[in-house]
């Protein structure tokens, strides 16, 4: 990927030297491209580019599930939160209630890298007090907070703190932490900041001391500057303070271990990336570009409206829609997706895609009950693996 650089502000962060060796940060991964995949964004015409990356996630796939499984993984509910009903799945449902719950999921994964060393990645740690500071779900917290909202919409399962922890292990005991992409996302309180809290409110502190962040560059470069069709999802200040040592950022797509890969899959967002992962049941996926298993599979959808109007427009996906960045992006990227999971062993109708932010199947929300949910991901055994 070639990145161009106009008269952007400078990044709101900078590097701090010795960092590294005074907070004892996890070693920088070895970010391994993937051939197949290179050049893709390149091709023209648009038709020709979405066939290009089917054909080339099918490769991969044939060579990524030979390389071997991780170590272990396992999924976490950490809240629900209210979302328009409108943007899960691209406007395609009936919708008699304006506002559905998506649950926002915390995994952990367990692997060898490439030099034999056993590595703990958390993946998709929200801090629910953080994404509060988005302008979209700041303007609805205060709207729930006069109607009494959030006591229907919202629900708190797990602290991402605290899940280490209930596993036997310690929360040094993670080398990263990574976000499919950063929207809603405040990093000063899981990365830690230099910069000054706003009155009121705590002193940064580290959720993971050793862990270093990995992220797409295109996202980083989000925060130079944002269009106004990115602002409302963005904690404005999110990346403020927060210092380039304890990043590790990459282009394109990389795998960063034995059966783990960071595809890079935009639309959603510029720098948007989505774990696959490789276990005994195969391939999973876990990503936002859409809402539940229906999205990438409406032909199996029970949700009214949603498998007439993907047959109608003839799509084979239906995505995630509150941002669409760029739509024909994000289509062809969960295309990708779709092509490197496996069938599901306990269904074998349905990919193994688990959303990172997922349409809940609560009653109160029909007719958007999703077909199918997977329930997480639990795989070998998570442990204390890195010599104290």
């Amino acid at each position: 990927m070639t990145m161009t650089h106009s008269n952007r502000s400078p990044l709101p962060y900078s590097s701090t030297p010795g960092l590294a060796e005074a907070r004892g940060l996890a070693d920088k991964p070895t970010f391994r491209p993937i051939p197949e995949f290179e050049g893709l964004h390149e091709v023209w015409p648009r038709g020709d580019r979405l066939e290009a990356i089917r054909e080339a996630a099918k490769k991969y796939r044939e060579r990524f599930i030979t390389q071997g499984t991780v170590l272990g993984v396992k999924s976490f509910d950490i809240a629900a939160a209210p979302y328009p009903s409108a943007f899960a799945f691209q406007g395609y449902t009936v919708n008699i209630n304006p506002l559905i719950s998506i649950i926002n999921r915390m995994i952990v994964i367990q692997y060898e890298d490439f030099n034999g060393v056993a590595r703990t990645l958390v993946w998709e740690p929200t801090v629910a007090d953080g994404s509060k500071k988005s302008p979209f779900y700041n303007k609805l917290q205060r709207l729930g907070g006069k109607l009494g909202g959030e006591k229907i919409f919202a629900k708190y399962y797990n602290d991402p703190e605290d899940i280490l922890p209930s596993l036997g292990m310690d929360n040094t005991d993670a080398d990263y932490v990574s976000f499919d992409h950063l929207h809603v996302q405040d990093s000063q309180m899981i990365m830690g900041s230099t910069d000054t809290p706003a009155p009121g409110e705590e002193p940064f502190e580290l959720l993971f001391p050793r862990a270093r962040m990995l992220v797409h560059e295109a996202e980083l470069g989000t925060f130079e500057s944002q269009h106004p069709m990115q602002t409302a999802w963005y904690v404005k200040d999110g990346m403020k303070g927060v210092d380039r040592e304890v990043l590790a950022s990459f282009e394109g797509d990389a795998e960063i271990g034995v059966g783990i890969s960071l595809l890079w899959t935009p639309g959603h967002t510029d720098g948007n990336h989505s774990l696959c992962i490789n276990t005994p049941d195969g391939v999973w996926i876990s990503s936002e570009n859409g809402m539940a298993a229906d999205s990438w599979q409406p032909e199996l959808s029970k949700i009214p409206g949603l498998k007439s109007q993907a047959k109608f427009y003839e799509r084979e996906v239906v995505l995630n829609g509150n941002t669409l960045e760029d739509s024909l992006d994000q289509y062809d990227s969960m295309i990708k997706e779709r092509e490197m999971a496996s069938y599901s062993r306990k269904d074998p109708r349905w990919k193994q895609i688990l959303p990172s932010s997922e349409c809940t199947n609560w009653k109160r929300q029909w007719p958007l009950i999703p077909g199918h949910a997977h329930g997480g991901m639990d795989y070998g055994e998570l442990k204390r693996r890195r010599e104290v």
